[in-house]
């Protein structure tokens, strides 16, 4: 069922010495092997890319880039089956979970088709005699950075928005998740319309390859998805040569629950939203802030419902919740665990699996009380299955407390109320604001974080503004003389 993963480079698979295994993370079990690389195999791919780019007629042949996408979609089409099945075995998602992330991942590709093909400038006689026009080129070389916890829709963010532009692209895969990443490339590899080394892939455990991505000034635009610390150094990193940013980092979603949510519907949402992908997820629901007329009621209720959450492999059917990406990281959120018992009530205490689970990266939830909006837990990004609850009196309490932390990617209201989910979005410092409803994103509307969540936007018609320039030509043609 599996296949080796190795990189990809000017339209040919190719090994180097150094490989790792891969891991299901249910069982331990090795899915195959990881061809790793850096430097060397970033530097090939970024060379190939800038002379395709410049070389070729890709950036500007429309009807060209919108044929691709189209054929890169019926090809993922084709092998969603199994491409579900490798990402819920590497990545350790839910069944669900995967088949929701790819069957998005195709919807997006066709989205982003369109969006090549409905591009427009603008045009305009600004003086008498007198033209203006401006367009919109493709900006270069994209580099693209993709993370572990969403391998497929979140290589497709970026990847499709920037073949849609005009970009050619170098693109860093995780190792964690690179057998999964094969299968999309593969996909990519068949479409005839693609020029050749119009995009490389390289894999790397360590980070050389996706530095000189950022600092080298032959890559244009750099599109990374993954920590706010690593996207700080990011920045620094490429400001030498002021490549444009687009960056999607950590958060730290509030949940905001009103005295007149519907409890029955709301509470088993919330677990769901701090324990989709085990926790390891951006957006993820993981403070829930909560009106204290009905604190005591919702927090019996969600002790209950979370010691209650069925834990088990993705492929299982029952399974509520899947293990985290390795031993690494179920290690780091039992410490945090551990040491959060000083900063408010432990109300469940998550811990590692045992009996049959024992030989997965298994961790059952947590749920901390906290009071104090400035400890660590409040404010750090957990990236696992722990979530803080957290009391307010009134809406600007509530608006006070959500936005207390240096994050703003997404935050999700409860309530029937509808003219106060219009009122309290407004006040909200993020990108994302849900009604009802949390982690849910739509191809035609933008998303992405405000403050320290991070800079730009994808999806939606702005998806493709990081790749592209915009230039203006102006043209004095005169008058007509009789």
């Amino acid at each position: 069922m599996f296949t080796n993963a190795e990189h990809w480079i000017n339209g040919r698979w190719f090994s180097t010495e150094d490989r790792l295994e891969s891991i299901n993370p249910a069982t331990g079990e090795t899915l195959g092997y990881v061809t790793v690389g850096g430097l060397p195999e970033a530097e090939s791919a970024v060379e190939i890319a800038r002379q395709v780019f410049e070389q070729s007629d890709w950036s500007r042949n429309r009807e060209r880039r919108v044929s691709a996408l189209h054929s890169f979609a019926d090809n993922l089409e084709a092998r969603k089956d199994e491409l579900i099945r490798t990402l819920s075995a590497e990545n350790g998602k839910l069944i669900a979970e995967a088949t929701g992330e790819v069957m998005a991942a195709i919807a997006k590709v066709r989205y982003n088709a369109s969006l090549a093909s409905v591009d427009c400038g603008r045009a305009a006689e600004v003086g008498h005699g007198v033209y203006s026009m401006s367009i919109r080129e493709a900006i270069g070389v994209a580099g693209i950075i993709v993370p572990w916890n969403a391998p497929v829709i979140l290589l497709i963010r970026s990847l499709a928005p920037a073949l849609a532009a005009g970009c050619t692209a170098v693109i860093k895969v995780a190792q964690q998740t690179a057998l999964t990443s094969r299968i999309v490339i593969e996909c990519l590899a068949k479409v005839e319309g693609l020029p050749q080394g119009g995009v490389n892939v390289f894999i790397e455990a360590g980070s050389a390859g996706a530095e000189y991505l950022v600092e080298t000034e032959k890559v244009d635009v750099i599109s990374y998805t993954g920590s706010s610390g690593v996207g700080k150094r990011i920045m620094a990193s490429g400001a030498n040569t002021l490549k444009r940013m687009n960056l999607e980092l950590g958060g730290k979603s509030p949940s905001i629950v009103f005295d007149d949510a519907n409890l029955d519907t709301t509470l088993p949402a919330l677990v769901a939203a701090g324990t989709r992908f085990a926790g390891q997820f951006c957006m993820s629901g993981s403070r829930i802030l909560v009106q204290r007329s009905c604190y005591e009621e919702v927090k019996r209720k969600l002790v209950t419902i979370m010691n209650s959450l069925v834990i088990g492999p993705g492929d299982d059917p029952l399974s509520q919740m899947g293990p985290l990406i390795d031993h690494d990281n179920c290690n780091r959120v039992l410490n945090i665990i551990q040491n959060s018992a000083s900063e408010g009530e432990l109300l469940v205490e998550g811990k590692r699996l045992e009996g049959e689970l024992a030989n997965g990266c298994f961790v059952s939830p947590s749920l901390i009380a906290v009071n104090n909006e400035n400890s660590k837990i409040v404010q750090e990004e957990v990236f696992g299955p722990f979530m803080t609850l957290e009391c307010f009196d009134e809406e600007a309490d509530a608006v006070s407390l959500a936005n207390c932390t240096s994050f703003g990617l997404g935050a999700s209201l409860w309530t029937e109320n509808a003219s106060r989910t219009l009122r309290v979005a407004r006040e909200l410092r993020v990108g994302t604001v849900w009604i009802n409803d949390h982690g849910m994103t739509v191809d035609q509307f933008e998303e992405g974080g405000y403050k320290e969540s991070g800079i730009g936007r994808l999806n939606g018609v702005g998806g493709i503004e990081a790749f592209l320039e915009t230039k203006h030509i102006f043209h004095p043609a005169g008058s007509l003389k009789g």
